[in-house]
């Protein structure tokens, strides 16, 4: 027999009823959509932290570059969430959960962009794959489904609140961002004073949505399908940090791979005419292969000898 039900019995009928008010309360807690949420998601949330690309993140063990297609992710997906959040902002069961002025990213990650880009960087900026299955669920769930926005504002916005501060520390300190902002506005909430309050205003809001049990389910699924969609841009971002580092010597020097835009490469110069550059290689990189060919290493030798012995003799 279980401690609830030997402390129950003997009771007379106010005492019974004071005990089961904890009961309706923890019932009530159970059901609230945030706590749904948070219970929901507790899996999808630890995979997500640990990806290698967070883990490495949280190490300071990022490149500029990665942080740049990072950016870019989120700048598009935050512009299609936030666009579509626009165009729900009264619809009821999503109008009480509208903090464009606390929340919104677009501005922020707008000037990230243009610190990391310059001032064209919307000629720069690419949506990569996984981000756009991303974008187009966002805007399939604002025009088809709008109550399911709420699991990918939760999803976002809280996990902003809530570890941004962090990883905004990591990235000026890993990536020598100044400590001014720059580089990292998309962590910096300047309408939001208290983020621990809220949060909890947040999830306050949320639990007074009026919506029956299987919406909430079906928000709770849509949650966990918005971190497999995160999931995918840090398996991208993987992706490409390994590219990035196979662009690397063992001395440190960064070359092209032989494969796309050539002014990828070091030895590229800036002078020469665009035309002419599309379809080539990079000569270093062919002057290393080259190189390291142990025949043709014994005939440059041999080569560099000749033409020594010719020198000799022409100032003899």
């Amino acid at each position: 027999m279980s401690a609830e039900l030997e402390t129950s019995e003997g009771l007379d009928e106010s005492e019974k009823k004071s005990s089961e008010a904890p009961e309706r309360e923890t019932h009530t807690r159970v059901s609230d959509l945030s706590e749904l949420l948070k219970e929901g998601t507790k899996e999808a949330h630890d995979q997500a932290e640990n990806t290698q690309f967070v883990k490495d993140f949280l190490k300071g063990n990022i490149k500029k570059d990665l942080f740049k297609l990072a950016t870019t992710a989120l700048y598009f997906t935050y512009s299609a969430l936030e666009e579509e959040m626009d165009r729900n902002k009264d619809h009821p069961a999503f109008a009480p959960l509208y903090f464009p002025m606390e929340l919104h990213r677009k501005e922020a990650l707008t000037k990230d962009m243009e610190y990391f880009f310059g001032e064209n960087w919307e000629e720069q900026a690419q949506c990569s794959a996984a981000a756009q299955k991303y974008v187009d669920r966002i805007h399939y769930v604002g025009q088809h489904e709008p109550e399911l926005l709420v699991a990918h504002a939760y999803t976002r916005y809280m996990g902003d609140l809530s570890g941004g501060q962090v990883l905004k520390k990591v990235a000026q300190r890993a990536l020598k961002l100044p400590s001014t902002g720059e580089g990292t506005q998309f962590y910096l909430f300047e309408n939001v004073d208290n983020a621990q309050q809220f949060k909890q205003l947040y999830r306050a809001r949320m639990n007074a949505l009026d919506l029956n049990p299987k919406t909430k389910e079906r928000i709770v699924e849509e949650a966990n399908k918005a971190f497999e969609y995160n999931m995918q841009i840090f398996s991208e971002l993987d992706q490409a940090g390994s590219m990035l580092a196979k662009e690397t010597l063992e001395d440190g020097l960064p070359v092209h791979d032989g494969k796309g835009d050539l002014r990828k490469c070091p030895y590229y110069t800036a002078k020469q005419d665009k035309g002419a550059l599309e379809g080539s290689i990079c000569p270093f990189r062919t002057a290393v292969a080259v190189l390291r060919m142990p025949s043709l290493q014994l005939i440059l030798a041999a080569s560099v000898a000749l033409a020594a012995g010719l020198l000799a003799c022409y100032y003899l």
